[in-house]
């Protein structure tokens, strides 16, 4: 696609990176790899903050991580989300989703801008 990419809004990161393991165990680059398709290339996470975010959902307990092979064969470590995490992913999805519905409530205001 020819759009640049966006920067993350903080605090998506983790229900980003959350709701691509929902599909099931992925390595770093795999969830990285998804989320650049499913946005179409609109959202891209950068590697370092990628990483840090996932070893700090292991240590919440939100995620699980296990060594295995890639499909390329290389060595990865490869995260599933915990009974934690689908609560926590639930939790975030309805604050975001919530925080959009609030934005858009500005960003679809029409008139002079009188209060309602």
């Amino acid at each position: 696609m020819s759009k640049e990419s966006l920067e993350l809004v903080k605090g998506t990161l983790d229900v980003l990176v959350l709701k691509t393991l929902s599909w099931g165990e992925m390595h770093g680059y795999g969830v990285s790899r998804w989320i650049r398709r499913r946005t179409g290339g609109t959202l891209e996470v950068e590697d370092a903050a990628l990483y840090q975010a996932l070893h700090r959902m292991e240590r919440r307990g939100w995620l699980e991580s296990e060594w295995g092979r890639s499909e390329n064969n290389r060595r990865a470590k490869f995260y599933r989300l915990t009974e934690r995490g689908e609560r926590q992913l639930r939790q975030q999805t309805r604050e975001v989703r919530r925080y959009v519905d609030a934005l858009l409530l500005v960003l679809d205001a029409r008139g002079a801008g009188a209060a309602s």
